[in-house]
């Protein structure tokens, strides 16, 4: 089922239209008679960390990149620019030269 709801009286009783939403009903949000926002339960497949829910929303501004995965889910294979030995024998010879 659907309702439909005016910006003031949502505002006014904003957590009875949330436990409404939580429950599996859809809240059209209306201004001046017009459907501005949509209020409903995550999607099944959403993950009920709020960290996860951030992250997804960075990955969408484009302020992050989701990695590349392989066909079976695994991680790219890294190639590293340098052995670590040798990188941690630049980063001593470099403290050393301070």
């Amino acid at each position: 089922m659907m309702l439909s709801v005016g910006i003031k009286t949502l505002n006014n009783r904003l957590s009875e239209y949330v436990r409404l939403a939580a429950s599996g009903e859809t809240i059209l949000v209306t201004h001046r008679n017009r459907v501005v926002a949509e209020l409903k339960a995550p999607r099944p497949t959403r993950s009920p960390d709020l960290a996860d829910a951030f992250l997804a929303d960075a990955v969408r501004k484009g302020w992050l990149r989701a990695p590349l995965l392989s066909s079976d889910g695994a991680l790219p294979e890294s190639n590293p620019v340098a052995p670590l030995s040798e990188i941690l024998q630049e980063l001593d010879a470099d403290r050393d030269n301070r």
